[in-house]
């Protein structure tokens, strides 16, 4: 804020309410946390599109669907972290897991292969547990 309002006293600019209440807060959370230590992260939106079905107007005037809408799969790798991150040079992928979510098999695996490439994956619950393990990786780099 102090970048980009540059005219407004500090004492003027509203802090940030954080919390790690849901999954994508706690993302968010994570997220800028890594970003404002010096590293590097964003989140991954690996959803697809739901494409409508046609939409066509008949001589009536009337609009009418033609078939159905359909689901088309986004483009990235099937169980992709929610978050890609860079810390000290590192490749860093963090899965966000939120109240009784688990990891899939796609996950698990995309995790073994993080893992086997020499890439760092950790699994964000809540952002207390994050920054425990996160102190401890900075100080293991």
């Amino acid at each position: 804020m102090k970048v980009k309002h540059p005219t407004i006293e500090e004492r003027f600019i509203p802090l940030t309410a954080w919390s790690d209440s849901s999954a994508n807060a706690l993302t968010k959370c994570v997220v800028s946390f890594i970003n404002m230590s010096g590293g590097f992260a964003e989140r991954i939106n690996t959803m697809g599109v739901y494409q409508q079905a046609k939409q066509v107007k008949d001589v009536d005037g009337k609009m009418r669907t033609i078939g159905k809408g359909k689901y088309i799969p986004g483009g990235s790798t099937k169980g992709s972290a929610d978050i890609s991150a860079t810390i000290k040079g590192r490749a860093v992928k963090i899965e966000v897991k939120y109240g009784k979510d688990r990891m899939s098999e796609s996950q698990k695996e995309y995790q073994e292969n993080t893992e086997r490439a020499g890439g760092i994956y950790y699994i964000a619950r809540d952002f207390d547990s994050f920054i425990e393990w996160y102190d401890k990786l900075i100080s293991e780099l």
